[in-house]
């Protein structure tokens, strides 16, 4: 789960944050890698300093233009998609300016959408996470730069080294060297947040601080160290540092004030037969946050209206300026251009950061549940303008073409691009990248049979997935059960000691493979028992294989 990663690797879809940087260009889309050559003639070090933002361009008719076509932009993108629901708030200058909700809560039911339905957020609670750090940072008890280990008892990664100094700062901007989505399967499988950071010293890394991958449980690991700090839990720290003192009180980072809001959007998904389906509840509590905040347009607006002010609201300074813009700063490359005069894509604490043609600061971030919600923030602070886009169904691109068409409309008084299939496009591809290159549905023509069950069965042990166990029915089929709640997977046969199963959750990627490993010179009645199991899925970090004991 828009924000979300560089890239993807095979096993992820979407999750909180649906390939980040391919939005997040996009919604630079036409912006200079840099700021205007009048800036670049300050000349050498030591030289002035560039100011921090080119003077406003946007007059307020610009903006009113902009405003007062955002129903037709959200009316057109819900018609041409069938998302059942959409809520929309615009700030500007300090005032909320827009503010509208569209169509229905849940499909087939008559409440409408309005500015105080509640939606999760997905991915789009980093930047609210960041500002709830910035406010303990801001308070002198911790930096950005200090190292989390000191405050996570038990964290560790893989490099002794790198778990002595990952930071604060490290871990919201994905550059502790963590593989992509790391963790998130072990959230599928229902282990919760302190098993899945506890195992993350598992997770293969790549250079630390010199490579960028989306990870939902690094800033997970992040935000516990920081509620740890403070001796709280991080839903009380959300709250008490950030939701309550702006009167944020419908905005929360528990799934069970989700679930029990009466005025809130149900998760939708596309059917076989398009049409949308409430058909999953995602409760992201494991990686709350990253991903586990939920929320309305009504106080997104408001929190937009801190975040343009540099932490002031109302004329109470509710977040330290220093601390708060320190998450605005570039911290990593997370996209390098394609070309010698191409663009690079960055990455801060919890936001995308760019710069558009004109110099001005852009961030973003979206937000993306497979399971049934997109959501997008996306801010121009040197022109105090933002918007935010919730949605009640999977990402198909109409949150971020919203924001997309909105700016555009204000900067040149109508979309650059036809946005919306354009996004939909990156959804889908991604999406793609998640499945398994074997199509299991057709059986090889000279598949070999497989063994006798009892080759198969048993209990197999994997130190970061825990143990999987084997059993066979009274009718010889074979299921696959792991996980604190053991979870059950049915295997069919596909060919010789390889089987398949369908894959659930938000990571979900259709059907993958099982392939059984017999150990030598272990021949019984039925053949080679098996002294391995190796689960297609969940391997793409060389992590899924289970042996037995």
């Amino acid at each position: 789960m828009v924000a979300m990663g560089v890239r993807r690797r095979a096993r992820h879809r979407g999750r909180t944050a649906l390939t980040a940087a391919a939005v997040a260009s996009l919604l630079t889309a036409g912006c200079a890698a840099s700021l205007s050559a009048d800036y670049a003639a300050a000349g050498p070090a030591g030289a002035a300093a560039p100011p921090p933002q080119p003077p406003p361009q946007l007059t307020q008719a610009k903006v009113d233009d902009a405003v007062g076509k955002l129903d037709g932009i959200v009316r057109d993108a819900m018609k041409k998609t069938g998302v059942p629901g959409v809520a929309v708030v615009v700030v500007h200058k300090d005032r909320v300016v827009y503010l509208k909700g569209f169509g229905a809560r849940h499909v087939g039911q008559s409440a409408a959408v309005d500015p105080d339905t509640v939606f999760e957020l997905a991915s789009l609670s980093k930047p609210l996470a960041s500002t709830v750090v910035a406010g303990v940072v801001g308070g002198k008890s911790i930096a950005w730069d200090d190292p989390v280990a000191g405050h996570l008892p038990g964290f560790a990664l893989k490099d002794p080294w790198v778990t002595a100094h990952v930071t604060y700062a490290d871990l919201f901007s994905h550059r502790s060297g963590l593989p992509d989505h790391a963790g998130d399967l072990l959230e599928d499988l229902g282990y919760d947040r302190t098993y899945v950071l506890d195992h993350l010293r598992y997770e293969p890394l790549t250079p630390f601080r010199a490579s960028y991958a989306y990870t939902n449980f690094g800033v997970t690991a992040a935000g516990q160290a920081a509620a740890n700090v403070k001796d709280t839990t991080w839903e009380k720290l959300a709250e008490d540092t950030l939701y309550s003192p702006a009167g944020m009180n419908s905005t929360s980072s528990r799934f069970a004030d989700y679930d029990h809001a009466k005025d809130k959007a149900a998760t939708h998904v596309k059917a076989a037969d398009g049409s949308w389906q409430a058909t999953y509840v995602r409760d992201a509590d494991a990686q709350s946050p990253a991903g586990g905040a939920s929320s309305t347009a009504r106080d997104m607006g408001t929190w937009l209206r801190l975040q343009l002010a540099d932490g002031r609201l109302d004329g109470r300074q509710l977040i330290p300026a220093a601390a708060l813009e320190r998450t605005h700063l570039p911290e990593i490359v997370a996209q390098p251009p394609r070309a010698p005069a191409g663009r690079a894509g960055f990455y801060g604490l919890g936001w995308n950061v760019g710069y558009d043609d004109q110099g001005r600061l852009r961030l973003s971030h979206s937000g993306a549940f497979e399971l049934g919600a997109n959501t997008n923030v996306t801010m121009l602070p040197g022109e105090q303008l933002g918007i935010a886009v919730l949605t009640n169904g999977a990402p198909v691109g109409l949150a971020d073409s919203v924001a997309l068409d909105f700016f555009d409309t204000a900067q040149y008084g109508k979309p650059t691009a036809d946005w919306l299939p354009l996004l939909d496009q990156v959804y889908r591809q991604e999406d793609q990248r998640g499945r398994s290159p074997t199509d299991y549905t057709k059986i090889p023509r000279n598949a070999a049979a497989a063994r006798s069950t009892d080759a198969y069965t048993g209990t197999y042990d994997n130190a970061f997935y825990g143990p999987l166990t084997v059993t066979a029915g009274k009718s010889g089929e074979l299921t696959m059960s792991l996980g604190p709640k053991h979870m059950a997977f049915r295997l069919t046969h596909y060919d010789g000691d390889t089987f398949s199963f369908r894959t659930v959750g938000e990571n979900a990627t259709g059907l993958s493979g099982v392939s059984f490993k017999a150990a030598p010179g272990s021949a019984g009645p039925g053949g080679a028992k098996a002294a391995q199991v190796t689960v297609e899925a969940w391997n793409q970090d060389g992590l899924g294989t289970f042996t037995r004991p």
